[in-house]
């Protein structure tokens, strides 16, 4: 019986072999691909029509990006004004979206991509628990497409926390494209 068995599989494997490479080429080409292509096609906008583009329009745009190319676009400026970043967002993150280094001091960076809202002090207040134990030297980067309440400004004065809102974000961007 186990024989039997083997000999069928035997017989097949050519069977199984194009069942796998037609999974892998599947999950390849509808998974892997487009999401390359869509950050590429995404990327290739933004920048294409930044010459032209007005301050205004610029938040705009990255009021319209998703949460994770947000983080990701973050991760890119700082990585042009010369830190090594990680983007560590997500579901899971602990506060934190991306990690920035340069000249060996860990610097971290929350990002609220957020539309109508201000960044209210519980965000900061949240975010300053999140990386209280974690900043030796470095700083934290609380930024936002929007502005953030008087009481949270009040709240980071006194604190390792940069607030970077949409009128900052879009002088960093400026100072890392020239």
């Amino acid at each position: 019986m186990n024989s039997t068995i083997w000999q069928v599989i035997k017989a097949l494997w050519p069977l199984w072999a194009i069942l796998g490479f037609v999974l892998i080429a599947r999950l390849t080409f509808d998974w892997l691909l487009p999401t390359l292509f869509d950050r590429w096609k995404l990327r290739r906008k933004f920048v294409a029509g930044r010459k032209w583009r007005s301050d205004r329009e610029l938040v705009w745009m990255l009021r319209g990006m998703e949460p994770g190319e947000f983080e990701e676009y973050v991760a890119n400026l700082f990585a042009k004004l010369g830190y090594k970043t990680k983007v560590v967002g997500g579901p899971h993150d602990k506060g934190i979206d991306v990690i920035a280094e340069k000249d060996g001091i860990k610097h971290y960076i929350q990002c609220k991509r957020y539309i109508d809202v201000p960044v209210g002090v519980a965000e900061v207040r949240d975010f300053y628990g999140a990386v209280a134990d974690q900043l030796a030297n470095g700083t934290a980067y609380l930024i936002t497409t929007n502005k953030f309440t008087l009481d949270a400004e009040q709240f980071a004065a006194d604190k390792p926390i940069e607030l970077i809102d949409q009128l900052k974000l879009v002088d960093l961007i400026n100072k890392a494209e020239k």
